[in-house]
Order: structure tokens, then sequence, then C-alpha cells
């Protein structure tokens, strides 16, 4: 009944866009960056634009998730693009740092809802076999964003300003809106809504110690007391959120999902290779830059193909979804995954700027076989009436898998840069800051450039051993995967017929 009354064209395009706008939102804003410094003279501040944006992303994920199993999808979806907006045009007002970096926080307060709302939205509209290929479509805006980004970004500086970069949210975010008000339609629920409210704040106080202090660690100069602090505070809010959601009768994440062994490993596979992606998508562009010189304008296609092949792995997945378990799908996906791992990680100093086109498409492959696989798994091991806080699950694993790999893959880095500058004499960290910079590596002196790119090169190797590190953990756990290898849909027909059983009884 359900299908008959939503307009699933219209809402799918609604998703698509709300897709892109979340795709889009990091890059187009780290290309304005500079000159919103410049204007607004906060350069001691600049990173918390990203990292508070981050923060409460991750932090409302697993409460819009609960949200959208007990009042529904739209309500929360809205909710969400309305403070998403009201956040990004009073981000485009801002007059200075902190008002910015605060309403950078309200945006991503609203921006925790697109993603896993939109999931959950593809999952109640399509059937099964037709998910990962929507998926797959719904994850090209990942690959339209990576090349429109910089382009849009610079055109906005260039003849608008920086505002704007903010301000264009508000017209396509309205427009979203409206789509899902007037197309979207799902059964009223009359059930009186019981939300955990101290259960949601032990696990926001959990997720903003945790995210908080891998931020730190991302730090050049690392406050160790401040880290410490924010571990205490994840343990303890953590172990107070476990024994609150033991106790309550509505939990914001039941605790029965980490009984099911696959759900557990199919989203800790999920967060290692998110975790991986971070030194494909942000590294081959350092590399590229700082190694080859390729202008920053060019540095970013390197990674181009991995997006574009994401939607081909993910239409293969549809298939896969359907013939094979779980923990085959990991391994063919990882499979691919190692072939961009391994050469990463051994490829010499002077390999040109083509071959990175071709090892991050066959990553790319891997990456829409793995991330699509473990969505769609993870919505069809819970009953029906917990898709929303299974799939906003899954959203958060891969975003703490990011932000903690990114974390320490800027630690290896400078580890590795800070001892090569140790053993070349008159060479210096500014250096290779100048380095990474096509434009003002021209400044440094030529003699110096092989020996630099050489340092820069060792640094980059060692984030790419670290990456291996993880695929071969991503291998292990995926191992532990020992039950009965069910497809996803036989899992999904198995717990039907024991809820069914249940209701009997």
């Amino acid at each position: 009944m359900q299908q008959r009354k939503t307009n699933v064209l219209a809402v799918t395009i609604a998703i698509y866009v709300a897709t892109f706008m979340s795709a889009i939102e990091g890059t187009i804003v780290s290309t304005a960056l500079p000159t919103i410094v410049g204007d607004l003279h906060g350069v001691s501040l600049m990173n918390w634009v990203f990292s508070i944006y981050l923060l409460t992303n991750a932090m409302m994920t697993p409460i819009y998730g609960k949200l959208t199993d007990l009042i529904g999808r739209k309500p929360v979806m809205q909710a969400g693009l309305i403070i998403f907006i009201i956040g990004s045009m009073m981000s485009g007002l801002s007059n200075s740092m902190p008002v910015l970096i605060f309403w950078r926080a309200i945006q991503g307060i609203g921006a925790g809802a697109l993603m896993p709302v939109s999931m959950t939205i593809i999952a109640d509209i399509y059937s099964f076999e037709r998910r990962a290929k929507v998926l797959g479509f719904n994850s090209s805006a990942w690959g339209i964003a990576s090349v429109l980004a910089p382009l849009i970004g610079g055109l906005i500086v260039d003849k608008l300003s920086w505002h704007w970069i903010f301000f264009i949210n508000v017209p396509v975010g309205l427009i979203t809106l409206i789509l899902f008000q007037v197309y979207l339609r799902e059964p009223k629920r009359h059930s009186d809504v019981k939300v955990d409210y101290l259960g949601s704040f032990w696990l926001m106080l959990f997720l903003l110690g945790l995210m908080l202090s891998f931020q730190l660690l991302g730090n050049t100069t690392i406050n160790w007391a401040m880290v410490i602090l924010a571990w205490v505070v994840s343990v303890l809010s953590l172990w107070l959120f476990i024994r609150r959601e033991g106790r309550t009768s509505e939990p914001v994440i039941s605790l029965d999902l980490f009984k099911n062994r696959t759900f557990v490993i199919q989203n800790a596979v999920a967060a290692l290779i998110s975790g991986f992606l971070m030194a494909v998508e942000v590294y081959i562009p350092t590399w590229t830059q700082g190694i080859l010189g390729v202008p920053a304008s060019l540095a970013g296609f390197a990674v181009t193909p991995s997006s574009l092949m994401w939607i081909i792995g993910s239409f293969v997945t549809g298939r896969l979804l359907a013939k094979w378990a779980p923990r085959r799908i990991i391994y063919l996906s990882l499979a691919f995954i190692a072939v961009t791992g391994l050469c990463l990680a051994l490829i010499p100093v002077s390999t040109p700027f083509a071959w990175f086109f071709l090892i991050t498409a066959v990553g790319g492959v891997g990456f829409g076989i793995v991330i699509t696989a473990t969505t769609v798994t993870s919505q069809h091991l819970v009953s029906p009436k917990t898709v929303g806080v299974a799939t906003s699950f899954n959203t958060l694993s891969r975003t703490i898998g990011q932000t903690l790999m990114i974390s320490i893959f800027g630690i290896a880095l400078n580890v590795g840069m800070n001892q090569g500058i140790q053993t070349h004499a008159g060479t210096n960290m500014a250096m290779m800051n100048k380095l990474i910079n096509p434009q003002t590596a021209t400044e440094l002196p030529t003699k110096l450039l092989p020996t630099l790119r050489g340092i820069l090169y060792n640094g980059l190797h060692g984030v790419y051993l670290i990456g291996l590190g993880l695929l071969v953990l991503a291998v292990i756990v995926n191992s532990l995967d020992r039950g009965p290898q069910l497809t996803a849909a036989q899992h999904a027909a198995k717990l039907q017929r024991g809820s069914a059983h249940e209701t009997t009884d």
C-alpha cells in the first residue's frame, strides 16, 4: 500500500539530491577555506570548521536512526533538512570564525540525518533485488561531487564570494524538502513514542569524547592530557550507555543487534575499509602534488576513477547478494582493494601519474561491493522495525573508521617525514609544507627536490603499510563469520519465520 502511494521516482530524486549535498559539502568547503580564513582572520581555528561538522554529524546519526523507527522516516528527514538549511544559511551570514564554527555545528546536526535516513527510505521503497542497484546509482553522487566540487567551489569564490558556498544549500535543500513532503507517503504511527533521552545523552557523550580524541591525535602537537581525558569520558559514558540500554524498554541501539555475529562482522569490516578509503582519497592527491608536481586542479582527478568504478561495484553487488553469502562477498571485495593497497605500498617514487587512474579504479570496484553489501546485509539481518537503527549504525561505523584512521595516517606521515628530515641535513618541515603545494614547490632549491620528494615518499609509504594492515585485519575479522553461510535474502527469510513463530506463540 505504501509503495503505491509513494512516488518512487520523485523520492529517489530527492534522496539523490540529499546525498549529493552531503557528498559535496566537505570538498567545496575545503576549496573555499583559504579564502574564508583570510577574510575572517582565524587560521588557528580553521581545522574546527571541518572537525565540528564531523563531530555533530556523527553524534546525531544513531539518534536519527532510532527516531526513524519510532516516528517514521519522513518527519526525521524533514527535521534534518530544516536544521541543515538553517545551519547553511547562518554559516553564510557568519562574520567571524567562532560564529562560523557554531553554525557549522548546527549544520552538522542536520546533516546527520541525510545519509542514514536516505538509505533507510531506499530499503522501504525498493525490493531486495533492486536495492543494491539503487544504492549504486545513489553512490554516483559521490563520484560526480568529487569532480564538480573543486570546480564549483573555485567558481563561486572567484565570481561571487565564499558566503555562497553555504547559501547554495538553501534553495537545493528547500527543493529536496518539498519533494519529500509531497511525494513520500508512509503509514501513520499511532503508538506512544518513548525516546530514551538518558541513553541518547550517554551515547552522544561517548561519541563526542571518541571523535574529539581522534581530532586531537591528528594535531601537529598532541595534547596528551586532553586525549586521555577524552578517552576516560568515552569509556565511562560507553559503560553507562550499555548499562542504560540493558534496562530500558526502547533502547537507542538495541544490544540484541550485537548478538548477531554476521551483523557485527559486516559493520566492523565496513569501518576498517572506510578507514583504508581515507588513505586513497586523502593521500593520493598529496602524492601526486608533492612527489609528481601535478597541479592541485588535476591531482584530485587521480581518485575520480575510484568513485566512478564504485558504481560498477554496487551494481555487481545486486547480483551477488542473491547468490552468495556475506562472507564470500566481502572476500571478493577485499581482493580488489588488496590490489590497490599492494600497489600503493610497493610502487616506486617515479610512478607516472596515469598509473594512479588504474590503481584507484580497481580499488573502486572493491569499495563499491563492500560498502553496498554491508549496508544491504545489515538491513536484512534485523527486523523491519529496527531497519533505521541498523542503517544508522552502519553509517556510524564507517564514520568512526574514517575519523580514526585519518588521525592515525596523519601521525604516520608526520613521523615518517620527521625521521627523514633528521637524517637529511639542510631539510626541515617548512620545506615539506612547500613541497606538498606545487605552487610553492618552485621556491625550493632545485638540488633538494629529489631528497624532499624521497622524504615525502617514505612518509606516505608508512601510511600505506598501515593501510595494508587494515586490509589484513579485515580479512581476519571476516573469517570469524563461521555461522551458517546464508545469503542476505535467506537471513531475512529466517528472521521473518522467527518473528511469525513468536507471534503464533
